[in-house]
């Protein structure tokens, strides 16, 4: 595959010439968070808390070394969790100090964590993968999540799993940089492929776990389920309201792609759209909500199968209940197409996706086309760039 084409996949980086919707669609902003992370002082120094990490989190200056918190789902990774402890293995960009211990140590040492930080015991205990996310690391706040396994991926074994409670250099498309508050699920992981063609295609394959995962866990606890679809090709809406995105970026190192792939989904912060849990407490009299623990949880056990049948039998094997999730079938849109002086607008319609990953749609004419990103818009569907296909 063409290098270029591998890094607009890979790297999330493409944009939509200039298209609209025939119907109206409801779009998020870009807002600071910086209101939604706060310090608290009335914390033991003995806590693992992520309010008080928070409280310098702005400060990039900041001397405080990140803490990385490393567990393992049996003996095995827990071997070379302690590897990477004893040999200082872990880095992070820009300088950023680390200091790492074992989940081992946290309890025989009597730390406890913030009650509102992630349970890494709930986590193991729900996982039951036999390669995604069986070792772990937690921090309670970091720079990016993504930073730790893609400028460690060498070190740490295929499918190691990184969560923060709070995240404030997070990763987007076209190098933008998201602040993520407490109660937003944020994670990544490691995947290596050899396959270049469908290295583009794998963030369609997340962007499923995450929604099947959700049905899970809410099936699991006896709750409605909540209905979070995917916009093409790696944002999750909600009700009208974007909760969450993928990000996925790749390397490739002896003939293989090393795919760093970050997740970011609003669990239980309603700033800035909206968030499972609110949703549910309106679907819902009963007082149970959903915890990260178990929805990062549910997506490995769920990924791992979803990409099983993707390696082994292509992308076809999930296109049904793709289709099924995503927002795009039959959608008309207005692809504006300069034609010498004049801007001329033609409507297609979505039909689905092309092998490249593309958005396949069909014109008027009955002429079938792909639409790629323009590379320049923020939002893919501000601009298309259509090819006619033979």
């Amino acid at each position: 595959m063409p290098e270029k084409l591998l890094s607009r996949f890979s790297r999330a980086s493409f944009t939509l010439p200039h298209l609209r919707f025939l119907s109206p669609q409801s779009s998020l902003s870009l807002r600071s968070l910086h209101n939604f992370i706060a310090p608290t002082s009335q914390k033991s120094p003995f806590t693992l808390s992520r309010s008080v990490a928070a409280a310098t989190a702005m400060d990039s200056s900041s001397s405080t070394p990140c803490k990385l918190v490393l567990c393992g789902k049996s003996s095995a990774e827990n071997e070379i969790a302690k590897s990477l402890m004893n040999n200082n293995t872990l880095k992070l960009p820009d300088n950023v100090q680390v200091s790492t211990l074992l989940h081992s140590e946290i309890i025989n040492k009597q730390q406890r964590q913030d009650e509102e930080s992630f349970c890494i015991e709930r986590f193991m205990n729900s996982l039951s993968t036999n390669q995604f996310g069986r070792l772990l690391i937690w921090s309670p706040i970091l720079p990016s999540t993504h930073d730790v396994v893609s400028n460690n991926f060498g070190e740490l074994p295929i499918g190691t799993v990184c969560v923060a409670d709070v995240q404030y250099k997070g990763r987007g498309r076209s190098k933008n940089v998201w602040e993520s508050p407490a109660g937003c699920l944020m994670f990544s992981f490691t995947i290596q492929m050899e396959d270049g063609r469908v290295v583009p295609l794998l963030q369609y394959v997340v962007s499923l776990a995450v929604t099947e995962a959700i049905k899970d866990v809410c099936d699991k606890n006896g709750l409605p389920r909540i209905d979070v679809r995917i916009k093409w090709p790696n944002d999750l809406y909600l009700n009208g309201l974007k909760v969450g995105g993928i990000l996925s970026t790749s390397t490739y190192k002896s003939k293989k792609f090393n795919v760093s792939t970050g997740i970011g989904l609003n669990v239980d912060n309603e700033k800035p759209t909206t968030c499972l849990n609110a949703v549910l407490r309106e679907l819902s009299a009963a007082a149970c909500t959903l915890r990260r623990e178990d929805i990062v949880a549910a997506f490995l056990n769920k990924f791992e199968n979803f990409y099983d049948l993707f390696i082994n039998g292509g992308f076809r094997t999930l296109e049904e209940l793709y289709y099924k999730t995503w927002l795009h079938s039959g959608q008309r849109v207005i692809i504006q197409e300069k034609n010498e002086n004049q801007v001329v607008e033609n409507v297609v319609t979505i039909q689905g996706l092309t092998s490249s990953g593309y958005l396949l749609a069909i014109g008027e004419d009955n002429q079938m086309c792909e639409l790629h990103p323009d590379g320049n818009s923020f939002d893919f569907f501000k601009g298309l760039v259509r090819r006619k296909l033979e």
